[in-house]
């Protein structure tokens, strides 16, 4: 049980990019997370918990001068600034007091104002969903508990490339610094 005062539910990327079938880095287990992903969203909305986005966003000129660390090396271009590819899909229920963080790495706390957001408002559990499992779910959990938040990820909404890949960050979180759930067993009191 969840109380939804110190609660959010944080939806890590679920944007055209990952997961509709247009996007440049589309995984089809990423478009299968969304109705488990809105659900859980709903049924933080229907309780008052707090509801958090994420959006990978990379202005095209990020990596230029990196020495080492390049997205785009790694996974080609992907959810570019100014593209479609960098919003939200349309399933899910965002709302006007939800939270929206534009991130531009895996880690969605990484020099952004998500930390100073959830202390403001209280939070200390986190319901982690999204995509993809093994990178940016894997590292915003992992940042979320050195930071003393609780995360917990919901594993039936989280999406991925290989099965095996979610495999492993699940039980990675599990064991090092989180907690997982499925969606049937999130309540809220």
């Amino acid at each position: 049980m969840y109380d939804p005062n110190r609660t959010a539910v944080i939806v890590v990327d679920m944007q055209n990019g990952f997961c509709h079938t247009d996007g440049s880095l589309y995984a089809p287990a990423s478009e299968d997370a969304i109705d488990p992903a809105s659900t859980l969203v709903d049924r933080a909305h229907d309780a008052g918990a707090h509801v958090v986005y994420t959006r990978d966003v990379h202005p095209p000129e990020q990596f230029e001068k990196n020495q080492y660390y390049d997205e785009f090396d790694r996974w080609g271009e992907h959810v570019v600034e100014g593209t479609w590819e960098t919003e939200l899909v349309s399933e899910l229920d965002v709302r006007e007091n939800d939270h929206v963080v534009t991130k531009h790495t895996y880690d969605a706390f990484y020099q952004t104002e998500l930390e100073g957001w959830l202390n403001a408002h209280g939070v200390k559990d986190l319901l982690i969903c999204g995509t993809l499992a093994n990178v940016c779910v894997l590292h915003t959990a992992g940042s979320a508990g050195l930071r003393d938040f609780r995360p917990v990820l919901v594993t039936d909404a989280i999406g991925h490339i290989e099965e095996a890949h979610k495999e492993y960050a699940v039980d990675h979180a599990d064991w090092l610094f989180g907690e997982t759930t499925t969606l049937g067993e999130v309540t809220f009191v």
